[in-house]
Order: structure tokens, then sequence, then C-alpha cells
């Protein structure tokens, strides 16, 4: 991978000065290579990542499981792609193993969540089943760890 983009994937706040001093590479070049990835769509946004848990945000957050009949002519794409169009749906993937896809829902309230389930997921010609997981406490996204780090609990030894 370019290493401009991991850079832009560890911390996309950094300004092109920044990365074209650690790259040592023109600003000028570095601006224009972000922008042909913006283009291209290589890059197709930025990301803040909030610990919701120093908020009042309050967002409830479920992870569903979702078994698809596969259609004709597409497989499970135009079905995926309908789900994931939705405006609660944050995440959608495609999946091996026992469910098809893994989609990562959002909403204000339990019940947000629980109704999108049942009168917007679960109605759609081909959903055969899901299953709703929530999030109860996020400990680690996007590589980064969410908590403090919390001091040793075991005893120094002196000799």
């Amino acid at each position: 991978m370019d290493p401009l983009l991991k850079l832009l994937r560890e911390n996309a706040s950094y300004r092109p000065e920044q990365l074209a001093k650690l790259l040592d590479m023109e600003v000028l070049e570095v601006e224009r290579r972000i922008k042909a990835y913006e283009e291209d769509r290589t890059i197709v946004g930025y990301l803040t990542l909030i610990n919701e848990e120093k908020t009042d945000a309050g967002r409830v957050r479920a992870v569903i499981e979702v078994k698809l009949t596969p259609e004709r002519e597409g497989g499970f794409n135009h079905l995926a792609s309908r789900i994931a169009r939705h405006r609660e749906v944050t995440a959608c993937y495609l999946m091996s193993g026992s469910y098809d896809l893994l989609a990562f829902v959002e909403g204000e309230s339990l019940r947000e969540v629980a109704n999108f389930v049942s009168e917007k997921l679960s109605t759609l010609q081909g959903v055969v089943s899901t299953s709703t997981h929530f999030m109860l406490k996020p400990y680690k996204e996007h590589g980064h760890l969410l908590a403090a780090e919390e001091p040793s609990q075991r005893l120094k030894i002196a000799p």
C-alpha cells in the first residue's frame, strides 16, 4: 500500500505539510496525490473516532447477522446494496460462514434499532432471517484503544 495512504489511514487529520515532511515529498505532490485518490474513490471519506462514553451521545449500536436468498442475476449484491443505503446502517459486509451479511446499525434508542430490524430489514424480499447483537461497551475501534491505559497491578520487586 502507498505510504501516503497508510499515514492517512493511521491519522486522517494529518495536514499536507505534515505528510510531505513524513514522506520526504513536496507539499504540492502530496496534495495532487490526495486529490487523485479522492477523485478515483480510493479515498472515499475521512473519519474522526469519538469515544462516545465521554459524550452525551447515547447512541445504541448493534451488529446484525443477515441470511439472504441470493438473486438469480446478481447474487447478494443488489440486496446488500439496498440494505447498505438505509441511514441506520453504518457498515455492511458480505461474509463467509453461517450468515451472508453483517450489518452495523446505529439508532437513538433500542426501540429505533428494533424498529429498523422488524420494519425495514426483515421485511425486505430475500431476507431469510436476522440475528441482532447489541453492543454494550466498546474497548477498541479502528485500531485505537478507547479506555485510558490502566496502571499495572503487579507489585514491584526489588532485588
